[in-house]
């Protein structure tokens, strides 16, 4: 009789945990080595599972280094549909503007819109719920002065079109990054103030980023 009960109440518990787990809307950060690092030490993706209800929400990463949009697409199956997320961030760009440079490998601005409305296609399909997030830096100095930024500026102003023309929740972080680096890098550096190379985020950098994200996860 005592066994009987010992693996009622086992088996009770292991239902509660399952319903508690099956509650939970699972929600998926898809991009390159940004988000990455984001499930790693102080990552903006570890950073925003202590901010959220982790009863109501699971938090997982999707990032893997050097992707540009369409390595995205080529892993969507995979890496995002087969989990049936509630909710996806798609943050990429860096990589499709950053690798023009050198070896001459990014992906041309056409090219990148139309991969990215077939992301957003296919998710919604999949009945996931979108957060499209602009690229951030490459460099941090202000008023226009890295070499990039008018390039990156225009697949940031592709992505904000596509969230509108989509009617999807933007989470503006070119914009977000250029006004902090005009208010706090007094000294105009290239690198230093939320990132640590131009682009990878520091500690900073990575708070910043869940600090734009928080909202959107409800």
């Amino acid at each position: 009789m005592k066994t009987t009960l010992k693996l009622f109440v086992v088996a009770l518990a292991a239902l509660s945990l399952f319903a508690m787990k099956s509650n939970r809307k699972r929600v998926i950060f898809f991009g390159d080595s940004i988000t990455q690092a984001g499930v790693q030490g102080n990552g903006y993706i570890n950073l925003l599972k202590k901010q959220v209800d982790t009863n109501k929400f699971e938090l997982m990463g999707a990032g893997i280094g050097g992707n540009k949009v369409y390595d995205l697409y080529l892993r969507l199956e995979d890496d995002v549909l087969a989990k049936k997320p509630d909710l996806v961030f798609i943050y990429v760009g860096i990589n499709d503007v950053w690798h023009k440079l050198g070896a001459g490998t990014g992906t041309d601005y056409p090219k990148y819109i139309k991969f990215y409305q077939a992301l957003i296609d296919k998710i919604r399909a999949n009945g996931s719920k979108l957060v499209l997030c602009t690229p951030s830096v490459i460099g941090e100095k202000k008023a226009n002065a890295n070499q990039l930024d008018a390039e990156l500026d225009k697949y940031a102003e592709g992505i904000r079109e596509l969230a509108a023309k989509n009617n999807i929740p933007l989470c503006d972080l070119r914009k977000a990054f250029v006004a902090y680096e005009e208010k706090n890098n007094a000294e105009d550096l290239e690198k230093g103030v939320l990132t640590s190379d131009k682009v990878h985020l520091n500690d900073k950098g990575n708070q910043f980023v869940a600090e734009q994200m928080v909202s959107f996860i409800k």
